[in-house]
């Protein structure tokens, strides 16, 4: 039968295929029985009048009726589904919707038009249990769409289910950047946000470098920074790093500080590293001018002493390290060697000992990219910076240099 015939059975029924505003795929057998299209037009009636509960009345009657045609049940469900959606009852359209998604009579693209019409009513009706599986339906069987990925984020969010929130926002900012595309500042927050809730510091700290990164605003350092310093995963071993990049990011200024850094550069037996630290600390203004200047001027020889000793033992430490069971000693040899000016031996050491086996390899690669900076070789360190990976704050730390060294270029 032609769409011209169908038409004009559906008007001498009382209902016009344009009411229904919802495309299928017509057959020859395609007809509205009397008794069928009687009920649909009081409904449509009804539906125009803005009468939802006599139009809903009028399709209950007609679905109630026996001996039914595919295409009649087929049609019920499309004005049901119109009288619901224009209520506001979510789930008398929801179920209308199903049934029409799941008919070989509806086109694909309308398909994908009611599942996201489900979805959307599904939210904003603050039905988000409801929300969730409509939204995951659309974007299984459709594919991946913006604001459908953000109303599914939102829809976990505002259950509280910070866990599934984060996942799906991850995967968004993720393939984002993949496709080399820059994320949205506010999905970055909301990352940083579901993470915060989930008391996740190194997630939280992910979306704040993120955020440093692609909007360095002040205030999204300063969160970062302090992400990291509370990051209950954070080793002593790493602390001396920490400071660096507050010092590098200028949020390290107290005397307390440059002296317990330059403690720490000792005693992990990197005597230049400190004695640079300390000179920093009195360009600064940090160091020598209140009443621990003697304290400091002391502290400051004792160092000077112990880097020369260093300069003078480097070939027998390495020596040294070369013997021992794991490769931390000759990371250390190797990063004295590059402080002292030997980069290329120094940065071999350090390789070395890192195939030979650590304590950590994120920190060890840390500080190899950290030597390859101090080494002078910024691209290397780039490079190297970008391999550190775990959850105890050394991959947030070269994230930091990562960001500070593409600045200064």
């Amino acid at each position: 039968m032609s769409s011209s015939r169908l038409s004009r059975l559906l008007l001498i029924a009382g209902v016009s295929l344009s009411s229904l505003a919802l495309p299928s795929v017509s057959r020859a057998d395609d007809v509205l029985s009397q008794k069928v299209g009687k009920p649909l037009q009081d409904a449509q009636t009804a539906l125009a009048a803005h009468n939802y509960q006599k139009a809903m009345a009028a399709v209950n009657a007609a679905a109630a009726l026996p001996g039914k045609t595919d295409y009649e049940t087929y049609t019920i469900a499309q004005m049901r589904a119109a009288v619901a959606a224009q209520s506001g009852d979510v789930a008398a359209a929801s179920s209308a919707y199903d049934v029409l998604i799941a008919s070989p009579r509806t086109p694909k693209a309308a398909k994908a038009q009611m599942m996201q019409a489900e979805a959307t009513m599904a939210y904003n009706a603050k039905d988000y249990a409801k929300a969730v599986p409509a939204i995951e339906r659309y974007l299984k069987q459709v594919g991946p769409d913006q604001t459908m990925q953000t109303l599914l984020v939102q829809s976990y969010y505002l259950q509280q289910d910070y866990k599934n929130a984060a996942r799906v926002q991850n995967d968004i900012v993720t393939a984002m950047i993949k496709a080399k595309k820059t994320p949205a500042e506010n999905q970055l927050q909301m990352l940083a946000d579901c993470y915060g809730k989930l008391k996740d510091s190194s997630g939280q700290a992910d979306a704040y470098t993120m955020l440093a990164t692609y909007y360095p605003k002040p205030e999204y350092w300063a969160l970062l920074l302090h992400g990291l310093e509370t990051n209950d995963k954070l080793p002593p071993s790493l602390q001396l790093d920490v400071d660096r990049i507050r010092l590098a990011a200028g949020n390290l200024k107290e005397t307390s500080d440059f002296i317990d850094m330059v403690e720490m550069a000792v005693q992990a037996g990197l005597p230049q590293l400190g004695l640079n630290l300390m000179n920093k600390g009195y360009k600064q203004g940090a160091l020598g001018k209140d009443a621990g200047a003697a304290r400091e001027a002391r502290l400051k020889a004792l160092v000077v002493k112990r880097t020369d000793e260093k300069k003078a033992s480097l070939d027998a430490d390495a020596a040294e390290a070369a013997k021992a069971p794991s490769g931390n000693a000759l990371i250390i040899a190797g990063y004295n060697y590059v402080l002292y000016g030997q980069t290329d031996k120094g940065i071999g050491l350090i390789k070395e000992g890192i195939t030979k086996g650590q304590t950590d390899p994120n920190i060890a690669r840390l500080h190899l990219g950290l030597a390859q900076m101090d080494g002078g070789r910024m691209q290397d360190a780039i490079t190297t910076l970008n391999t550190v990976g775990g959850d105890n704050g050394a991959k947030q730390i070269a994230r930091l240099w990562v960001l500070k060294l593409h600045a200064a270029k």
